[in-house]
């Protein structure tokens, strides 16, 4: 394999071997029907402290929409309200404890959407409108602040657009009156006029969420947590991006796209994945010094510590799809911008805080322009053992190593295999072979085993999902690649995090020399 290149050059990964957790907010355990970015998360920072975990990786933040998929978030820039906590609205006199009895009622096993939604969207508009009569002090000068900083750039026409969205039912914003789909002023106005109480609400949500965020990084990095962000290389037709800068996109002026994206048939899929997200007009980026992107990146530094680009080989070539197309079989390979995004990126910023995400069909013009720009890579080791000749020590310094991801089934899961497998029973009897072999484990204790595995790499960064820490099956599977009905709904339970396990863990962890 490739050598990395000089590791204190670009200060992404941890300065020594560090042991990680991929767990999503949404999945965080606790009351009010899903996790949050508020308490829940400090608690598990802390939890994280004595697991001896130094980095937690999450899934995008921005808000969702189709599918609850955190891919398919609303905007680039905004924060998902779903996300934020209650009990310091609570504390900060915006809602009353009461009131949250309607979200108390929910499951915690597993995030109800259809129910979830309204309910917490009912007490966030209260505690908007408590914040726009009450609030003063510190509060208030924060909330300034922050409609004068740099979120300024994106705030008012998130706030717009999400009032437009609600006005038209919901639909995207292609299925919208022409007036508003178009951006002609005069209606665009008449709405802003119109909701001015809905717009400023919107924005106070966004000013808290925002707050919540800096207190648990703060909190994170006192107790040496990275926080591990995402960003899916593309956006979502229906997003305020597209509709706010149709010309980032190859889209019409009525938000229809001539191309998509997605990927080749794989290892998830045979007729591969049509994700549907419109194509960048990279001539335009080119055109713009990348401004759009920058602005983009620098973002995510403001908010993570480290940040996994979704899909990074679409950056060297994409798989690019006809509109209309019935399966992405139809696609082929077209050119990224390569070196000279990253170029613009290393000019305008003080840091590149990215991670490639170079799974699936990866070139060695995908391998070079990452190691060009010093970005790390990953490897995945449900990916890995289905190579017999998979070596342990092939896996780079430079790089952070996976059990599996959000989008593989759990170790266990894997092991075991399931009546959907997209393997065959011969290429699951092989793998577990493998398994065995290279971990020197059992069926029982593959979990753990895989663990150990990815800790014994030289990866500067081994992490695994809760769920492969907890040896949880196919049940606790939070995302099937492909399918729309059913993820990103798993949560962690109180119990499951006893103090025994977080001891066995931080056991796990120190032999490993990764605490």
């Amino acid at each position: 394999m490739t050598p990395g290149p000089d590791l204190n050059g670009s200060g992404v990964l941890p300065g020594r071997p560090r042991a990680g957790v991929g767990l999503h907010f949404s999945s965080l355990p606790g009351g009010y029907g899903i996790g949050d970015i508020g308490d829940q998360a400090l608690a598990f920072v802390d939890h994280m402290a004595e697991m001896r975990l130094h980095v937690w990786q999450f899934l995008p933040v921005g808000p969702t929409a189709y599918g609850d998929s955190p891919y398919q978030p609303l905007s680039a820039f905004a924060g998902n309200e779903m996300l934020i906590g209650l009990e310091p609205l609570v504390r900060d006199g915006l809602l009353h404890t009461t009131e949250l009895g309607d979200l108390a009622s929910l499951p915690e096993h597993a995030v109800d959407f259809a129910r979830l939604i309204p309910a917490k969207q009912a007490l966030l508009k209260l505690a908007a409108r408590r914040f726009a009569t009450a609030a003063d002090g510190a509060l208030r000068e924060g909330y300034d602040a922050f409609l004068h900083g740099p979120h300024g750039q994106w705030l008012d026409d998130y706030a717009l657009f999400r009032i437009l969205k609600s006005m038209h039912g919901e639909r995207p914003w292609p299925e919208w009156e022409t007036p508003c789909a178009r951006r002609d002023r005069s209606a665009l106005e008449k709405a802003a006029s119109d909701h001015q109480a809905d717009i400023e609400s919107i924005k106070v949500l966004q000013f808290l969420f925002e707050r919540q965020w800096r207190r648990l990084r703060q909190y994170a990095g006192e107790r040496g947590v990275r926080l591990f962000g995402d960003i899916p290389i593309y956006i979502a037709l229906d997003s305020v991006d597209a509709w706010s800068h149709p010309e980032l996109l190859l889209i019409d002026r009525d938000g229809r796209p001539s191309r998509v994206a997605g990927v080749p048939p794989d290892y998830f899929s045979e007729d591969g994945q049509l994700w549907g997200n419109p194509l960048y007009d990279w001539d335009y980026h080119a055109s713009t010094g990348y401004r759009w992107w920058v602005w983009r990146v620098q973002d995510a530094a403001d908010k993570f510590d480290m940040v996994r680009v979704d899909h990074f080989r679409g950056f060297e070539a994409y798989w690019s799809v006809p509109f209309g197309a019935s399966t992405a079989r139809e696609g082929c390979w077209e050119r990224g911008p390569g070196d000279a995004l990253f170029e613009a990126l290393e000019r305008s910023l003080d840091r590149l805080p990215i991670v490639a995400e170079d799974l699936g069909v990866i070139t060695e013009e995908v391998v070079a322009l990452r190691l060009r720009h010093n970005i790390p890579g990953m490897e995945v080791l449900q990916f890995a053992l289905g190579d017999e000749d998979f070596d342990l020590q092939d896996i780079d310094e430079y790089s952070i190593c996976y059990t599996g991801t959000h989008d593989n089934d759990t170790t266990v899961g894997w092991f075991r295999g399931t009546s959907d497998d997209t393997r065959t029973r011969q290429e699951i009897e092989a793998m577990r072979r493998n398994a065995l072999r290279l971990t020197g484990g059992t069926p029982a204790t593959i979990h753990e085993d895989m663990i150990r595995l990815a800790f014994a790499s030289r990866a500067r960064v081994a992490s695994a999902p809760m769920q492969d820490y907890l040896g949880l099956g196919s049940e606790a599977r939070i995302n099937i690649p492909g399918t729309t009905l059913n993820n990103w709904r798993w949560r962690l339970t109180a119990g499951q995090l006893s103090g025994a396990v977080r001891e066995r863990i931080a056991d796990m962890v120190d032999e490993s020399s990764r605490g």
